[in-house]
């Protein structure tokens, strides 16, 4: 139990310098070693926040380097990373993005960490086949009501009350910036049928629509509260999206 104690306060010691150098420490040359100790916190701390800066280069783009250095040492100590696959670290940044208050007058900036935080799952995803026209052909039209489709490992939806899949695309690269309607809201699907990931807007109704075959709803539940969302919702162009954005591996009814 001691060893156990001894290794939860060197982890919290890494990561938070308001926390005092690790009991049990000791240099060659005797006494504790305060300063080693602090500059290895310091260089863990900046190996994660520029695994994050990786991760999400747009939002760094937007805030600026200086900023999101700050803001990504907040993160870093709340949320140490559970594996050691620096790509999978972020999942929680939106989210911690959504709580910060001096983000607040970015609105938009949480939804296009998220597509960043998906574009970068769906590279990382297995590989599996596209739905085929054919598989979803060969079930009985009485039957297609009752679809259910399985979501490619690499698919996710983004579904913002922001321009966030314009700015996440005008600040991913070099390109000069433009100015930019944030309070249209869009919808993000990412997909990588092959072997690049894409992403594309969507209209509101087939984003409800998508959503709820991911979530495992029928395909009649799925149109229905498409429907819902817009009265000129067309399934047949829905389907035909299922179909081509290979967001989908399988179907079964």
């Amino acid at each position: 139990m001691p060893e156990a104690r001894h290794e939860q306060d060197f982890r919290a010691a890494i990561l938070d310098p308001q926390k005092p150098t690790p009991a049990g420490l000791a240099s060659a040359f005797g006494g504790v070693p305060k300063k080693r100790f602090d500059v290895y916190r310091n260089n863990v701390t900046m190996s994660l926040v520029s695994a994050l800066a990786e991760i999400f280069p747009a939002v760094s783009r937007i805030v600026g380097e200086e900023r999101f250095t700050d803001l990504a040492r907040l993160f870093v100590r709340e949320h140490p990373p559970k594996s050691p696959l620096l790509f999978r670290y972020g999942e929680h940044f939106p989210a911690f993005i959504d709580g910060f208050a001096p983000a607040a007058s970015m609105p938009y900036l949480a939804d296009v960490a998220r597509i960043e935080h998906a574009w970068l799952s769906a590279y990382h995803a297995a590989d599996d086949a596209s739905l085929s026209p054919e598989a979803l052909s060969a079930i009985a039209p009485e039957r297609l009501p009752q679809a259910r489709f399985t979501r490619h490992p690499a698919a996710a939806l983004v579904r913002s009350q922001y321009a966030a899949v314009t700015i996440f695309n005008a600040n991913r690269g070099e390109q000069e910036r433009q100015r930019i309607n944030a309070g249209v809201p869009e919808n993000g699907l990412v997909t990588r049928p092959e072997i690049e990931v894409q992403l594309v807007a969507i209209a509101a109704a087939d984003a409800a629509f998508l959503h709820e075959l991911m979530a495992g709803k029928t395909l009649a539940e799925a149109a229905g509260i498409a429907a819902s969302a817009d009265a000129a919702f067309d399934l047949s162009a829905a389907i035909g999206l299922v179909l081509t954005s290979g967001a989908f591996v399988a179907v079964e009814a």
